[in-house]
């Protein structure tokens, strides 16, 4: 019975894709405070937003994974939801500097939307998994809203106890009860990293700007399109059907945890990874054959090394295997910072997009051998 009410449907629906490209917004308003503060405590602001927005953005998607999106009011209900995700996206350049108050309240809003829906509308061993999470989710909005009022360092310390409380809560509650439809939740959840991934080509259309559309422009878009390929195949090109493969292998009570350490955890340096090559990659339009300040070498191969870590844990949570030659790769990647600071961008863009070729010539001898 669990596994029929998971199978409503296999297929991302076109609602939710447009519920998507809020997230892309949010992926675009992240992206941009790294560009005005390529510092740590720049990079530390956008993990707490990515942390909390992502919690929930998953939420949805773990929600319409369980509820068929067939009714006027339900579709409406998402509807709202996107509104108040669309504020919250809103306020992130500002959230640490004047609009925290407007995050926070918008972000309590998406809360309850998805709280009061999935109570309601799920199958009832879904709602009874939903209420143990609840006051987790709801105490931890409260959190944000208040660290938004307050401002200055205790938001910052309220807004990382809710970071932390959210993504322990799933250790501390019965997750049993949760049913995952694989085809529809892998597919969700890979729409979300093609999401972040297109960020990284819009971040070079939005750095060109006004700039002529000359050789240089061209050899931008070229070397970052490059880069942003090798994150696809990363991903996507070599077996992308073994993510859902391993989901249906696993016992359906076992799939809600099997998701969150898979979907969840792994996938926070795998978005954090692609919004700070994203913000390296808009700032080198322009000037690729200049070298690079430190912080922007830093986005460039310290991102890729996020991003290839999540991978590594991801395919190691799922046992896809070739997770070694990322984790190797993740080093490498590390090791073109002073490529970027001594001799050009393009040459560090280049080596980064020479490490992931060699990282999947790797892992397709390790597929090949298994």
């Amino acid at each position: 019975m669990a596994e029929a009410t998971a199978e409503h449907g296999s297929t991302v629906t076109t609602l939710e894709l447009f519920f998507d490209l809020v997230f892309v917004f949010t992926i675009t308003q992240l992206t941009s405070v790294l560009v005005h503060e390529p510092t740590w405590t720049g990079v530390f602001q956008v993990a707490l937003m990515l942390g909390v927005i992502f919690w929930m953005y998953g939420g949805y998607a773990w929600l319409t994974n369980a509820v068929a999106l067939d009714r006027v009011s339900r579709r409406l209900t998402l509807l709202s939801a996107m509104a108040a995700l669309l504020v919250v996206a809103l306020a992130v350049p500002g959230a640490f500097s004047g609009s925290g108050a407007t995050f926070g309240m918008a972000y309590l809003a998406v809360v309850l939307i998805h709280l009061t829906t999935f109570i309601h509308a799920a199958h009832i061993s879904v709602a009874q998994a939903m209420r143990g999470l609840a006051p987790f989710n709801v105490g931890t909005a409260l959190m944000v809203v208040a660290g938004g009022v307050a401002g200055g360092t205790l938001q910052y310390i309220l807004w990382s106890a809710a970071f932390a409380i959210e993504w322990v809560s799933p250790k501390l509650i019965d997750d049993s009860g949760f049913v995952i439809a694989p085809g529809h939740f892998v597919e969700r959840h890979g729409l979300v990293v093609i999401v972040a991934i297109g960020e990284s080509v819009v971040a070079v259309g939005i750095g060109a700007g006004e700039l002529p559309v000359d050789a240089t422009l061209v050899a931008d878009a070229v070397l970052g399109l490059a880069l942003t390929a090798c994150l696809w195949w990363s991903y996507f090109g070599e077996d992308e059907e073994a993510p859902e493969a391993a989901m249906r292998a696993a016992p359906p009570a076992s799939r809600p945890r099997l998701a969150i350490n898979a979907f969840g955890y792994a996938y926070i340096p795998i978005l954090l990874g692609v919004v700070v090559i994203a913000a390296g990659l808009k700032h080198v339009t322009g000037r690729p054959f200049e070298p690079l300040d430190t912080p922007w070498a830093l986005a460039l191969g310290g991102g890729s090394a996020v991003f290839l870590l999540g991978e590594a844990a991801f395919r190691r949570t799922l046992r896809l295997g070739a997770d070694a030659p990322r984790a190797i790769a993740a080093v490498a990647a590390a090791t073109t910072i002073p490529i970027g600071t001594q001799v050009t961008a393009a040459a560090q863009v280049l080596a980064l997009v020479a490490v992931f070729i060699a990282m999947l010539a790797a892992a397709r001898r390790t597929r090949l051998r298994r």
